[in-house]
């Protein structure tokens, strides 16, 4: 056995060896491992505004305003990955914290039996919304915001709420909301 036989088995283990590589690498499921930017915060939000209005206007249009509502919560929310720290702005009670997709629906468009005492805060006639942040801290895979989401009626009636979002990236590289804390600004009874 002279050197070209071992040459040939030296390139045919190369060989065989880049194929396990390639074959391995071309098969291996994508990872996200990215970091969310202030872009995707802002964007998000941007987002969770046009479906507020969205929800209404498929309502106001005779359209499965519910379908759309659930739809829009299965693509902004976490919640086919866990539970969301859902405290909407004019919940009490036992109600007041949503940790599941049905009390979030419920809260977004009403008629369910668990939730009662919700009417449909998404059907309240919104012809606008603007999401204010007034501050963003980035943390890799997750993000925190805190500022003022501004409603206008169909009357150009102006409502604003407090909002503090959490985000996180899921498995395909999509930002999810994790936190939704919303309350009416604090009003002093004095004055």
């Amino acid at each position: 056995m002279g050197k070209s036989f071992f040459n040939v088995v030296k390139t045919l283990f190369v060989v065989i060896a880049m194929f396990f590589v390639v074959a391995a690498t071309s098969s291996a499921q994508t990872v996200s491992n990215f970091n969310i930017t202030e872009k995707m915060v802002i964007d998000a939000q941007k987002g969770w505004c046009n479906a507020l209005v969205q929800i209404n206007e498929t309502k106001e249009k005779g359209g499965d305003y519910k379908k759309v509502a659930s739809d829009i919560i299965d693509a902004a929310y976490n919640y086919q990955n866990g539970i969301v720290l859902f405290k909407p702005t004019l919940t009490t009670g036992a109600q007041t914290f949503r940790m599941d997709k049905e009390g979030a629906l419920a809260y977004f468009v009403g008629g369910s039996l668990k939730y009662k005492d919700d009417s449909g805060f998404a059907l309240k006639g919104w012809k606008k919304c603007e999401s204010k942040p007034k501050g963003i801290i980035l943390m890799g895979e997750t993000a925190i915001s805190m500022g003022n989401v501004h409603m206008w009626d169909k009357d150009g009636k102006e409502t604003i709420v407090d909002k503090t979002w959490g985000y996180r990236l899921d498995e395909k590289g999509n930002l999810r909301i994790i936190l939704h804390h919303s309350s009416l600004p604090y009003s002093s009874a004095k004055k």
